[in-house]
């Protein structure tokens, strides 16, 4: 976690403690979202960011006690209101997804339902020009494509989130915040995605 030793938030969350890991609490109402289908406009969730001045390769690993609608964690690529990624576990309607909103202008949301409860997680981003990449360990441990998408090259920051949207705040915890070399050729590398992971 000490990649995190000099990142500032974006909007503290009620209850925090950094350490070896990070653990929060949400605020209610919190939210990332931007005018696609229900036209508003939410830049309100934590998170946690450090500063990402070109390509990298982040992984994260956490878990969270969702319980309400849309109850999200996971990590927050943001460069400004308008151009963001975030991408995580969210709860939606009872189920447990792996979801990807990638934010251009306007947002879009993917999700990949879980077959069962959470439990803990561990996401990987790899940033290469103008593209990003997100990935998440599967049952067989190895990096599972969630999404490809533009984002604008540049500056920006990168860290844990978590939002409630709808509930009244839940506790996360974050155990792994690792930044380094972006990996060549994401798409392709079948390596474990780390054999020491349960």
């Amino acid at each position: 976690m000490n990649h995190l030793a000099q990142a500032t938030w974006l909007n503290p969350p009620p209850a925090s403690h950094l350490g070896d890991s990070l653990t929060l609490t949400t605020a209610p109402k919190t939210d990332f979202w931007r005018d696609t289908l229900y036209g508003f406009r939410r830049a309100s969730g934590h998170a946690l960011l450090a500063a990402v001045p070109g390509d990298f390769t982040l992984h994260l690993t956490f878990q969270g006690d969702y319980r309400d609608l849309y109850d999200q964690a996971g990590l927050l690529l943001w460069q400004d209101e308008a151009h963001w990624v975030k991408a995580g576990i969210e709860l939606s309607d009872g189920v447990a997804n792996l979801s990807v909103v990638a934010t251009v202008g306007h947002s879009d949301w993917s999700t990949l339902p879980l077959q069962g409860p959470a439990g803990t997680q561990r996401l990987r981003l790899t940033r290469l020009g103008g593209a990003i990449v997100v990935q998440a360990r599967n049952t067989a441990n190895r990096w599972q494509l969630l999404r490809v998408t533009p984002f604008p090259t540049g500056p920006a920051t990168i860290g844990p989130m978590a939002c409630s949207p709808e509930g009244p705040g839940f506790q996360a915890c974050f155990t792994e915040f690792a930044l380094g070399p972006a990996v060549p050729q994401p798409l392709h590398d079948e390596s474990p995605a780390d054999l020491t992971l349960p």
